[in-house]
């Protein structure tokens, strides 16, 4: 197959990348390893996590078409109460962490309504489930990818004019040759505070498979997980318990903090007011990533709120799960799946009640809002993967409250977009514990999409050209959204006008041309002013 732009990879980025081409008059391909489009927050089963001004300001327009065709599905499908559905700032979970907590097949919805005159009219071709298992280069171009039909074991060659990479883990970048740093920089390298003095390349953030579950009556116990006697007794020298208990460390403090968790609490979801930089939200657990509360729903409709769980008992940081040999990382990846599965287990038949009593047997896996057999998300959630060699790496001096100051994060000539979020950096492979910092409103410089060498290949997701650390707080959901839509305008614009992003990167008039465009597609390029971190 041939196309102009290829697109690797259909988690936001490769949605936003994909939806900003087509607009912009390029024929796409975007291929997908899952069922499902939009990784984190569908595949991966992670509600949307952002910043406490999102519903007024700092995403771009298309990521708030998307949250808006998310409650607009609520309201024409679901039965609300008359109150929550005349909210313009509906939360059908009212889950603590963010002001939209929503079902992850809503959300594939929503994109699928996004994509689907594109894909009508043919200019947009989607192939999934299909993953990349090789690719061809001539220099520093890439001509082609191939993709395998994960049904069929088919291999299907495409050539593209230029290739945008929005895989979870940056799967294109040792496929493609393209030079890539993964881990822990060294402080020698990057000058940050919190880097360790060697570069520690297998120091990964956790991997987690998360899963959602209601409380129903009758007892919906597990069968007990072939590793549970493991996971249970697993413990690190910073952890102050088990892993699997209601005690972690604090990310901020890092002093033991017990969480509580209990079912269907009877709380008022329309008084959940969604702001971690007030309130980080997971008090309880049970309502910190509610993704259905069955009070904002006429009486009757639901019998029990579901809930998300993704909390630090399920951070599979015992060896990474990338840059290995298959049959290793299938062996790792099902150990996390492991993992998930024995912290339900104990949950419904070990884990200390309030009441004093042990264990929720009513605690039921929702396979069919997960879109799987086994209850499991049909992805896990990689917070890092491999990152490109970028001309600009945003570093913690860059953004880091502790070293900004009252000045704010660093202004970028070539902003391309802006986000906001602590950088926050979960238990690692190397032994870590959380490293948590507070951070300013940061905008994404240009630069950080385009890979030193290679011509025609751009990062369109958590890959860009962060730091370990910086990708903290560069990989939400809004910021992943904005980084794919400008690879993709960035393509389709180059593609046009027969020119290359090193060209465009070099060139202050095309980047203010590049500029203009995005703003007129509604991208935020700088913060408003007196906008202050957390």
């Amino acid at each position: 197959m041939k196309t102009e732009i290829l697109v690797v990879g259909g988690g936001l980025g490769g949605v936003a990348a994909a939806l900003a081409a087509v607009r912009h008059g390029a024929r796409v391909i975007l291929t997908e390893e899952f069922a499902w489009l939009g990784g984190q927050a569908t595949s991966q089963a992670v509600p949307f996590d952002e910043h406490p001004w999102i519903e007024d300001f700092g995403c771009t327009a298309t990521y708030r078409e998307l949250r808006d065709r998310v409650r607009d599905y609520y309201r024409r499908a679901y039965p609300l109460t008359r109150d929550a559905r005349e909210r313009d700032d509906l939360n059908p979970g009212a889950g603590w962490v963010s002001k939209l907590c929503a079902e992850p097949r809503v959300v594939v919805a929503a994109i699928d309504e996004m994509l689907a005159p594109h894909r009508s009219s043919g200019r947009l071709h989607v192939i999934q489930p299909a993953r990349p298992i090789a690719a061809q280069t001539r220099g520093d171009t890439v001509v082609g990818v191939d993709v395998e039909d994960l049904r069929t074991g088919d291999i299907t060659r495409i050539s593209a004019d230029y290739v945008i990479d929005c895989t979870e883990t940056g799967d294109l970048l040792p496929l493609t040759g393209t030079e890539y740093v993964t881990g822990f920089e060294s402080a020698a390298e990057t000058g940050e505070p919190s880097a360790p003095d060697d570069a520690q390349p297998e120091n990964v953030q956790a991997v987690s498979v998360c899963f959602a579950i209601e409380h129903a009556p009758g007892d919906h116990t597990i069968t007990r997980p072939a590793q549970y006697d493991f996971w249970r007794e697993y413990t690190t020298e910073y952890w102050g318990a088990n892993l699997l208990s209601w005690k972690a460390p604090h990310p901020r403090t890092l002093e033991i903090a017990e969480r509580h968790f209990e079912p269907n609490p009877g709380d008022d979801p329309l008084e959940v007011i969604a702001d971690q930089s007030a309130d980080p939200g997971d008090g309880n657990l049970w309502t910190f990533r509610r993704i259905l509360a069955k009070d904002m729903f006429e009486p009757g409709s639901f019998d029990s709120d579901v809930t998300l769980v993704n909390w630090p008992s399920i951070d599979y940081f015992d060896a990474p799960v990338f840059d290995v040999e298959p049959d290793v990382a299938s062996e790792r990846l099902e150990a996390a799946r492991q993992l998930s599965l024995s912290m339900l287990y104990w949950m419904q038949t070990e884990a200390p009640r309030p009441d004093g009593g042990r264990g929720w047997p009513g605690l039921r896996l929702r396979p069919d809002l997960m879109g799987t057999d086994d209850g499991l998300a049909m992805a896990p959630y990689h917070r890092e993967g491999r990152r490109i060699r970028a001309l600009e790496t945003v570093r913690e001096q860059d953004v880091a409250r502790a070293v900004r100051g009252v000045g704010g994060a660093r202004c970028y000539d070539d902003s391309v977009g802006i986000g906001m979020y602590r950088i926050d950096l979960h238990p690692s492979t190397g032994g870590d514990n959380y490293i948590d910092v507070g951070a300013e409103p940061f905008e994404i410089p240009l630069g950080a999409l385009i890979p030193q060498r290679m011509s025609n290949l751009l990062a369109g997701c958590k890959n860009i050209g962060t730091t370990h650390i910086t990708n903290g707080c560069y990989r939400l959901h809004p910021v992943e959204w904005n980084i794919g839509e400008v690879a993709g305008v960035l393509a389709a614009r180059c593609r046009r006008d027969g020119t290359a992003p090193h060209v465009v990167h070099g060139d202050p008039l095309r980047v203010a041309e590049l500029q203009g465009a995005l703003a007129a597609d509604g991208v935020e390029l700088r913060w408003p002013e007196g906008v202050s971190g957390y």
